[in-house]
């Protein structure tokens, strides 16, 4: 559930629709603004990509958003004209009961590659889903089960703004490897924002967050995140405008490494502070090599304080340094200080891995101001079974 700090004038819903072979498996969301909403979208940069993202896209930023409807157990994804036309048909069933155009009404969906949409069955849901929005906490959580897959959680995060507020949600468990990573992400504010300044401010937020967490590295085909914005008045400048910027940042990063912890299987969250390159993309690159790393992760499930394992990976990222150049901390354990190795309790970091579920990784380096954090997680055997068995 939220912690009560909701953005005015939004009303949500999650309603059984049948969409998902599991009994009484919310699968089908609508989100409402009362207000046309200024709205902005950062999308999958997959070359495959889904029909959702297609017409959503076509359709930002604008300054006059009414809803979003979204979808889960069925991606809509390489299913050609047809998937178009059913994304499209989505929006109209939702425009047609709140008496907006269909242009108003930004679609997503998550799920499963390549089938066709049951229609029938939206056809028949979405005008009830509309007809069930309401304000509130309870319908916020509704809609927040709705969207999710494989995911074990909500997620959801929430923030004042000056006078203003920050609704989010948002799902992933796998799937996950930016640029924009299977993940959805919904922001609601009810602060006035003009629709270039939302554009800007969601795609500086998505980068150091949604862009700075992986799973396996798999950038998936409907890799989503709305900002919608419903204030009257003058829209937010200055001083405002960056504070509301700032708090952007915030909740996506809250929902980020949520989407990382609650990754398909994993037993840990690994955090990844770079710092010390030359550049900010530098020390990503450095991350995300880190992070995308089967054997890395798979130490980390062992408990196998295998520390070359993350330094070789940096190594390979594409990052010139020399060896000497950099230090690496396990959690509180330096084990590699400029380019040399050092002497330490192998049984200690094992046992350090076993008994702790967040474990951050340190790389310094000497060659500049550039910094990163990344979120991943372990490599299971639960992962695996997972993904082996995911349509079968």
């Amino acid at each position: 559930m939220s912690n009560g700090i909701l953005a005015d004038g939004y009303r949500y819903a999650g309603i059984v629709s049948g969409l998902r072979s599991e009994p009484n498996r919310r699968d089908l969301a609508v989100i409402v603004s009362d207000r046309p909403a200024a709205a902005a979208g950062v999308f999958t940069q997959n070359q495959v990509c889904a029909a959702p993202v297609q017409v959503s896209r076509a359709r930002l930023p604008r300054t006059d958003a009414r809803a979003v409807v979204i979808c889960s157990g069925n991606a809509n994804a390489c299913t050609g004209e047809q998937g178009l036309a059913d994304a499209r048909r989505m929006a109209e069933l939702t425009a047609k009961d709140l008496g907006c155009s269909p242009e108003q009404v930004l679609v997503a969906s998550t799920g499963v590659i390549g089938r066709p949409l049951p229609m029938p069955i939206l056809e028949a849901g979405i005008p009830k889903a509309v007809a069930a929005a309401t304000p509130g906490a309870a319908a916020l959580d509704d809609a927040a089960h709705a969207i999710l897959t494989t995911d074990t959680k909500v997620k959801l995060s929430t923030r004042r703004s000056g006078g203003h507020a920050l609704t989010g949600f948002a799902k992933g468990a796998a799937m996950i490897g930016p640029n924009m990573a299977t993940m959805l992400g919904f922001v609601m504010t009810d602060a006035p924002v003009a629709p270039a300044d939302l554009h800007r401010i969601l795609k500086a937020a998505v980068e150091p967050t949604f862009n700075c967490i992986s799973v396996e590295g798999h950038t998936s085909t409907n890799d989503t995140v709305f900002l919608l914005a419903n204030g009257t008045g003058a829209p937010l400048t200055g001083a405002a405008l960056d504070a509301f910027a700032a708090d952007v940042l915030a909740v996506c990063g809250d929902l980020a490494k949520q989407i990382a912890a609650d990754a398909e299987g994993a037993n840990h969250l690994i955090t990844i502070n770079v710092v010390g390159t030359r550049t900010d993309a530098e020390a990503r690159t450095v991350a995300k090599a880190v992070a995308d790393s089967a054997l890395v992760k798979t130490a980390v499930f062992g408990a196998d304080p295998n520390w070359g394992r993350i330094v070789s990976a940096a190594g390979y990222a594409g990052v010139p340094f020399e060896e000497r150049d950099l230090s690496l901390k396990v959690g509180p354990y330096l084990l590699y200080e400029k380019g040399r190795p050092l002497p330490f309790d192998a049984a200690a970091v094992s046992a350090y891995l076993k008994a702790n579920r967040d474990i951050p990784f340190d790389l310094t380096f000497t060659l500049g101001t550039g910094r990163c954090t990344f979120h991943t997680c372990d490599l299971t055997h639960e992962y695996v079974s997972l993904n082996a068995d995911y349509t079968t």
